[in-house]
């Protein structure tokens, strides 16, 4: 009866709604960033985040419409950088990571008031989530599902042979805008649920648990988004019953499905 009851809360309901939704995408997304050695990208972005949304509530505009756009233009930096200069990959990521870093802590300094909001943000709260952040995900969700279908056959090509892809016609180089820039969106939205410091944590959890016991790419997209959306609804549930922080107890789900799928793969070898 208990649990019933709790089903029964707004702000559950839209927990459960706005963290599927961002879960599945988190999941999806991750396994072509793992398998493509572009994770790291995940957490750089988080790091931006900081900065972008620092900037709204200095504005006093709402964060999220102010940080979907940086990011998103700091995904086509890292991707600029790593091209035109002899700056590697995660090189780049660490540089544009600690612009918004820095960034953020500024405009936090110049601030008189906005701190405990940009607090919120830092370690996530899923279960505050507000109407305007649950159909905002569950759009760009929907957006981001909606493009990957459509080019899912141009970024398994580009994930598992990308010499093989480039004499298909495929370009490389917008296959990796198409992916940084769906990276960037997710983030932001995740952002919410687990907050900037674990981010990451929900697209690279999932998709390297999933490859540890799957014997293939399509069985492995399921698995993933299982694990996901398992960690999220156990994490807010749990999180609810013994008052612990949601983003850091999904985050927790996730590392326990982590270990049960290496021992899984031990037990099997």
């Amino acid at each position: 009866m208990e649990f019933l009851n709790f089903l029964q809360y707004a702000f559950i309901q839209k927990a459960f709604l706005a963290g599927s939704c961002i879960a599945l995408i988190c999941s999806i997304l991750g396994l072509f960033l793992v398998l493509r050695k572009m994770s790291l990208i995940g957490d750089g972005l988080s790091h931006v985040s900081f900065g972008a949304i620092a900037l709204g509530l200095f504005l006093g505009l709402y964060p999220f419409y102010v940080a979907i756009p940086i990011v998103v233009l700091a995904s086509f930096l890292i991707l600029k950088i790593a091209e035109k200069t002899k700056v590697y990959g995660d090189a780049a990521i660490g540089i544009v990571s600690a612009i918004g870093i820095s960034s953020g802590v500024i405009l936090a300094s110049l601030s008189n008031g906005f701190n405990v909001d940009l607090f919120s943000y830092l370690f996530g709260n899923i279960l505050s989530i507000s109407n305007t952040e649950v159909v905002l995900s569950i759009a760009l969700s929907l957006i981001i599902l909606i493009t990957i279908y459509f080019f899912y056959w141009d970024l398994f090509s580009a994930t598992f042979d990308e010499e093989y892809a480039k004499t298909t016609g495929i370009q490389i180089s917008s296959i990796n805008v198409i992916l940084t820039a769906l990276t960037a969106i997710t983030v932001v939205l995740a952002v919410k649920m687990a907050g900037i410091m674990l981010v990451s944590a929900l697209i690279i959890f999932p998709a390297v648990s999933a490859l540890q016991i799957s014997r293939g790419f399509r069985p492995a997209i399921f698995i993933s988004a299982t694990i996901s959306l398992a960690s999220v609804i156990l994490g807010i549930t749990l999180s609810f019953f013994a008052d612990l922080p949601a983003g850091a107890t999904i985050v927790i789900l996730n590392t326990f499905f982590f270990i049960l799928a290496i021992t899984y793969k031990k037990i099997t070898l």
